[in-house]
């Protein structure tokens, strides 16, 4: 089968190698899926360039989230051949066929494409963990979301808007914003060519937004701490622009907020139990259609490195695709 494989890190560009590799084979408790699709996500860039939390041995293969069909099933996996799934690869999904724990695969829910299915599981998990588990986003609030047309920021609208916030989105550039307002932001602010702090200030009445949802970092966050309500949650989600932004503690307490870290990857290890609880809440909504993820590109699996550095540079929306 063909694989995307990283031998020594770097960028993207140039440490990714499509190599033929034998096909794996599903262990105990596994499940061998031929990829439908192949979702990429920003951790990816930073496993290729060794700067994720996790540090995989060398070789491997990028990839962390896939839709497919199940082709194999190993001893005492739930599950069976001919099963459409979407799971969590954590790595390996730039490939033909991947391997994967069956505890990781969930039900490709009906009437999503391929591209859709890959793509949902990271960003709306992250997203739901964040607004309704670690900031308890209530009705009536006002989300304001970071990067709202890419792939995280995308999903956090519309889980915004299904939890009844009045939701204001980010975005660089009139066709980003355009974007921002048909995933049903109530108010969009062009970062580009708008003063940020003060249209914040003026759509929400000097208040101030009481959720921010920050997978940029850098210099918007340190925005967000200049319009975050009293009592608000600033969620850290990412650090895509590169610079971790300071916190001072004066500032938390004088202005009575709080600086709330969603590492949802961790909860894997901490606390599993919440993941099915949370993909059967995504999954009514998608069945009710108040979520719909949103594809900016599907490109061929040959692609990987061109995928890669459109998602680097912060040009696409959506979440980006690789078709086997």
């Amino acid at each position: 089968m063909r694989a995307w494989q990283v031998t020594e890190l770097g960028e993207p560009a140039d440490v990714l190698k499509l190599v033929e590799v034998p096909d794996p084979v599903p262990g105990p408790g596994e499940l061998l899926l031929r990829v439908a699709a192949a979702a990429c996500n920003f951790p990816d860039i930073l496993l290729c360039q060794g700067k994720y939390q996790v540090r995989p041995p060398l070789p491997f293969t990028p990839g962390l989230e896939v839709a497919g069909e199940v082709v194999a099933v190993g001893e005492g996996a739930r599950g069976a051949v001919g099963d459409r799934v979407i799971a969590q690869t954590g790595q390996g999904g730039f490939a033909d066929l991947v391997t994967v724990p069956a505890e990781d695969a969930w039900e490709w829910p009906d009437g999503m494409s391929a591209a859709q299915a890959a793509g949902m599981f990271v960003t709306y998990q992250t997203g739901y963990c964040a607004l309704h588990h670690r900031a308890n986003l209530r009705p009536g609030e006002t989300l304001l979301v970071h990067a709202a047309a890419g792939g995280v920021g995308s999903a956090a609208v519309q889980l915004g808007k299904a939890a009844g916030a009045t939701v204001i989105g980010t975005a660089g550039g009139a066709e980003k914003c355009e974007v921002a307002r048909l995933l049903g932001a109530d108010h969009v602010i062009d970062y580009s060519s708008e003063d940020l702090i003060g249209r914040v200030k003026e759509i929400t009445g000097g208040r101030g937004a009481d959720v921010i949802y920050d997978p940029v970092g850098g210099d918007i966050f340190d925005a967000s701490r200049k319009v975050v309500a009293f009592e608000g949650r600033i969620l850290v989600i990412g650090f895509v622009a590169g610079r971790f932004a300071d916190a001072p503690t004066n500032h938390v307490l004088v202005k009575n907020y709080s600086v709330v870290g969603v590492h949802w990857g961790f909860y894997k290890h901490m606390a599993p139990h919440y993941y099915p609880k949370w993909q059967d809440a995504l999954v009514e909504l998608w069945r009710e259609r108040k979520i719909d993820p949103l594809v900016g590109g599907e490109l061929p699996l040959t692609e990987a490195p061109a995928a890669l550095g459109r998602l680097a540079s912060r040009n696409t929306v959506g979440k980006i695709a690789l078709i086997p």
